[in-house]
C-alpha cells in the first residue's frame, strides 16, 4: 500500500535531497573537513525537518541527537548540552506551573477578567495580548519565563472568547502571545538571551557596555512599538476572526484555597525573578524551586496523576534538541566560518552609510538563520572592530546593528522561546512560520531603513 504524504512531508522530501546535494556540490564543502561536512549535512537536515514540521518536532530532535552521536560529530556534552541549559529547566518549571494554573482554575479566572475588557473586538483582543506580553518584558528578564507564564493565560482567554482549537482566533491569540512575549522585547536590554550574550561579549572583548536607557531609546521606537503594531496587523490579516462576548463571568466567585496558594507562589516566584540582579540566582532555579513545591505530595497543587498525564515531555525533548543544534553549529566551527565569509563579502564603505548599515544588519540576520539567535553576538562580536574600520561606523554602532539582525526571525527554529511558546499553546509550528515569512521581508524593507533614519537623527551614524 503506497504511503500518502501530506503537504509538509512532501516539501521535506523534495527539499532534503536537493539542499544536501547543493551543499555537497558547492564550493563550501571543499572548505569543510569531513567532520564539519557531516555536521553541516545533519544541521541542514534537522533545520528542514523543524521548518516543515514533516514529522513531530520532538522526534526530529531525537533523530538529530542520536544521529550526531552515531556519526560521532561531537561529544555528548555538546549534543546533549540542552539538558544542562538553564532554558531546559525553566521550561520544565513553566510546564509544571502551567498545569497548576489550569487545574486550580486560576487561568480561567484571570482569562475571564481579561476577556471582559478585550472581547468587544478582535482588534482589541489581539492588541491587548501583544501589549500585555510586551510590557511583561520590562518586568521579567527571561523571554522563556514570560512565555511559559503568559501563554497558558492567553489560551484560556481564547477559550473564553469562544475560539475552538484550530480556529483562526485560537491561532491568532497563540501567535499574539508567543510573538508579543519575544519579538518586540529585543528592544529592552535585559529581556532576551541574545541581548545579554551581546552585552557580555562586548564588555569582555571591547570593554563597552550599553546603558539601559541608551539601548531602549535606540531600539524601542522602531523594533518595539512599530514592530509590535506590525505583528498585530499581520495576525488580524492572516487569521481574521470575531470573539464571542461573554455574558456570564466567574469573577464573582471567591478564590479557592488552591487558587490563593498558587497566586502567592507565583507572586513570590515573580518577585525573585524581578530581583535577580540583586540575589544573582538564575530564573531557572527559582522556577524549578516553585515547580518542586507544586509537586510535593499533600502540599503542592500538581498531583502525580496530573504530572504523568499532562506533563508535555515532547516539548522538553524538542527544546533540548534545538539547543543542541545551536551548540553543534558553534562547536563545529561552521557558525564562525559563515560569519568570517560574510565579513569578506560585505560591501562596506564609509562613503555609503545606508549600504553599510543595511549590510551589517543583514549580516547579523543571515548569521542568525545559520547559528540561531544567541549565536549572532557570539560569532559577530569578536570581529566588530574590523567591521567598524571597514564601514566607518563607530564600534558601538556596529555592535548595535546586531540587534536588528537577531530580532528578525525568518525560521521559528532560530528562537527557542518562540518554538516553546507554540508548543505550550499547542498550535502547529507552520502558523508561526507563516507569520515569520510575512513579517521578515516587511522588517527588512521597511523597518531597517526607518531604523537607519532614526539612528541618523540620534547621531549614531
Amino acid at each position: 500500500m503506497p504511503i500518502k504524504l501530506n503537504q509538509s512531508q512532501l516539501i521535506a522530501v523534495i527539499l532534503l535531497p536537493c539542499l544536501l546535494l547543493a551543499l555537497l556540490l558547492s564550493p563550501i564543502s571543499s572548505a569543510l573537513d569531513s567532520n564539519q561536512l557531516l555536521s553541516a549535512c545533519l544541521i541542514v537536515s534537522a533545520i528542514i525537518l523543524f521548518a516543515t514540521s514533516a514529522i513531530p518536532e520532538h522526534l526530529t530532535a531525537l533523530i538529530f541527537m542520536v544521529s550526531a552521536m552515531l556519526l560521532a560529530v561531537a561529544p555528548a556534552e555538546v549534543v546533549f548540552s540542552g539538558f544542562t541549559s538553564t532554558a531546559c529547566w525553566l521550561i520544565f518549571a513553566g510546564l509544571i506551573i502551567g498545569i497548576a494554573i489550569n487545574e486550580t482554575g486560576l487561568a480561567t479566572r484571570i482569562a475571564s477578567g481579561f476577556s471582559q475588557h478585550l472581547d468587544s473586538s478582535y482588534l482589541k483582543l489581539i492588541s491587548g495580548i501583544v501589549i500585555m506580553a510586551t510590557l511583561l518584558g520590562f518586568l521579567m528578564p527571561s523571554s522563556m519565563g514570560r512565555a511559559v507564564l503568559f501563554i497558558p493565560i492567553a489560551m484560556a482567554v481564547a477559550e473564553r472568547c469562544g475560539f475552538r482549537s484550530g480556529s483562526n482566533g485560537q491561532i491568532g491569540v497563540a501567535l499574539a502571545a508567543a510573538f508579543g512575549c519575544h519579538v518586540p522585547t529585543f528592544s529592552v536590554l535585559p529581556a532576551n538571551v541574545p541581548n545579554m550574550v551581546m552585552i557580555g561579549a562586548a564588555e569582555t572583548i571591547h570593554d563597552w557596555t550599553p546603558m539601559y536607557a541608551e539601548y531602549l531609546f535606540l531600539h524601542f521606537p522602531i523594533l518595539g512599538l512599530i514592530k509590535g503594531a506590525l505583528i498585530i496587523a499581520l495576525i488580524i490579516w492572516l487569521y481574521p476572526d470575531s470573539p464571542v462576548r461573554q455574558t456570564v463571568s466567574i469573577d464573582n466567585k471567591r478564590m479557592s484555597s488552591d487558587e490563593r496558594k498558587l497566586t502567592v507562589l507565583i507572586l513570590i516566584t515573580l518577585g525573585f525573578w524581578l530581583t535577580d540582579s540583586i540575589h544573582h540566582i538564575s530564573a531557572a532555579w527559582i522556577g524549578l524551586a516553585a515547580a518542586c513545591f507544586l509537586l510535593l505530595p499533600g502540599i503542592g497543587l500538581v498531583s502525580q496523576k496530573s504530572f504523568n498525564s499532562k506533563f508535555n515531555i515532547a516539548s522538553l525533548i524538542f527544546v533540548v534538541g534545538i539547543l543542541g543544534l545551536g551548540t553543534l553549529i558553534n562547536h563545529s566551527g561552521i557558525g564562525a566560518m559563515i560569519g568570517d565569509q560574510l565579513n569578506n563579502w560585505l560591501p562596506l564603505s564609509p562613503e555609503n552609510s545606508l549600504l553599510s548599515f543595511i549590510s551589517l544588519s543583514l549580516t547579523a540576520f543571515f548569521t542568525g538563520t545559520a547559528a540561531t539567535l544567541p549565536g549572532v553576538p557570539a560569532i559577530l562580536t569578536p570581529f566588530a572592530e574590523q567591521l567598524s574600520e571597514k564601514s566607518g561606523f563607530t564600534l558601538q554602532a556596529v555592535l548595535m546593528t546586531q540587534v536588528l539582525g537577531f530580532s528578525t526571525i525568518l525560521f521559528p527554529y532560530q528562537s527557542a522561546p518562540l518554538m516553546v511558546g507554540m508548543q505550550i499553546a499547542k498550535v502547529p509550528l507552520k502558523h508561526a512560520m507563516k507569520l515569520c515569512f510575512v513579517l521578515t521581508p516587511i522588517t527588512i524593507l521597511l523597518l531597517f531603513p526607518l531604523d537607519f533614519l532614526w539612528w541618523k537623527l540620534l547621531g549614531w551614524i
